[in-house]
């Protein structure tokens, strides 16, 4: 999916330094790789600088069956004529947008690379079909993203490719930004905001459960939205947090007794 910047810059709350790190590799013209857990904010914060560095922003959110044409271009059959038609790398290149590809490790090969020259000194990005080798125009940048916690073998970056983009983790935060968060982002009511961290604090400690995945900021800031929108708490709590997290009975009746008692 593709998507531009707004104007208006989304709501961020720094946890550290990213801000002032994103900034300088920006002007330094260096490539920056976004790590961490599923719901901490990568995307959201990309989109924050975008819009505080004045870029339009290019999302790819890749998967497996993500191409190097699918980001290049292709031809496409247009009435009586065959028509070459930009992919969203391409039209970053050319523009000199910020390209974000979201969970890079999930993308084919052909796709890293398809980047390597983009991510040194060249800046240039050669589509063969064309036989043409572009310019990265001023303001490029490549930020990725993906999330070291479950992907493994093939689906890991090479260090080849992870050294070519300078590195921001991103993880948890401690609970009184989250509860600042929560409440900035949708204006929920403090005392409320402060349990639903304490809910997904305690979550991320259950480890016996084995959960693939634990709950993660996004998913508390979906409970806030649906318990300030007036849907009760519990139920809003085992809609945005509990559900997303299992398909298992008994592990969702031990959450929601562990929410109940909680909220």
């Amino acid at each position: 999916m593709i998507t531009t910047a707004d104007i208006a810059r989304p709501f961020y709350l720094e946890t550290g330094k990213e801000e002032a790190v994103f900034t300088h590799a920006f002007r330094n013209r260096v490539p920056v790789l976004l790590k961490g857990p599923t719901g901490t904010g990568k995307s959201r914060f990309v989109e924050y600088m975008a819009a505080v560095l004045e870029r339009p922003l290019i999302t790819v959110s890749c998967h497996e069956e993500t191409s190097a044409t699918d980001l290049t271009g292709r031809f496409i059959v247009k009435g009586a004529e065959t028509v070459w038609i930009d992919g969203p790398m391409t039209t970053a290149v050319k523009t000199g947008a910020i390209l974000y590809l979201d969970e890079i490790a999930e993308a084919r090969p052909d796709v890293i690379v398809a980047i390597h020259p983009l991510t040194d000194h060249r800046r240039e990005l050669y589509i063969d079909k064309l036989g043409e080798t572009l310019r990265a125009g001023e303001g490029f940048m490549i930020v990725a993203s993906f999330n070291p916690g479950y992907q493994r073998g093939y689906k890991e970056l090479k260090p080849s490719t992870r050294q070519r983009f300078a590195g921001i983790s991103f993880r948890y935060p401690d609970a009184a930004t989250e509860r600042d968060i929560l409440i900035g982002e949708t204006g929920i009511d403090a005392d409320i905001a402060t349990k639903l961290v304490k809910i997904g604090g305690k979550i991320r400690n259950l480890r016996e459960l084995g959960l693939a995945e634990t709950a993660s900021t996004r998913l508390l800031v979906d409970a806030a939205k649906l318990i300030h929108s007036g849907l009760p708490r519990r139920l809003s709590v085992r809609t945005a947090i509990i559900e997303p997290l299992t398909d298992d009975d008994e592990t969702m009746a031990a959450l929601c007794d562990l929410a109940d008692l909680m909220i």
